[in-house]
């Protein structure tokens, strides 16, 4: 299984932020659409950062209730860890435990195609082991 595998069972729409939106606007999007974090394009579309729910508690305890009106531009991760539709969940696994990330964005020949989160990397997984469970407990019941 790869990222691509992962991505197709997700929905296609890539939610995005731009740099200049606020971060109460940021939380609205993340709450509304139950997501952890959202890329953040420039003006010409490129991806220049991420921002999670991480960085809008960092920013509250910093700023309190100024950080309502903060831009995104000055919480925003931009030493972006990312990765491609063509990478193992075991390569994507570990990135993301000895990075301490939740969330890769992906790229395709440069473009954002999407976000892989730990919670779908873990699905995954879990569905994997489900699978291999059933496996086992067949050659056990087929062993005379």
């Amino acid at each position: 299984m790869n990222v691509g595998d992962i991505l197709s069972s997700k929905t296609k729409a890539v939610i995005t932020v731009r740099e200049e939106d606020t971060l109460e606007t940021v939380a609205t999007l993340l709450a509304s659409n139950r997501i952890g974090a959202v890329p953040v394009r420039d003006d010409s579309g490129d991806l220049v950062g991420i921002i999670s729910e991480r960085d809008i508690v960092r920013a509250l305890s910093q700023d309190g209730a100024h950080a309502h009106s903060a831009r995104v531009s000055g919480y925003m991760s931009t030493n972006l860890v990312t990765c491609k539709p063509g990478d193992s969940c075991k390569a994507i696994m570990e990135s993301m435990t000895g990075r301490r990330i939740r969330h890769l964005p992906v790229l395709a020949d440069g473009n954002l195609v999407g976000v892989v989160s730990q919670g779908d990397v873990v699905k995954v997984r879990l569905e994997q082991s489900e699978l291999e469970k059933a496996v086992l407990q067949d050659i056990a019941i087929a062993r005379p």
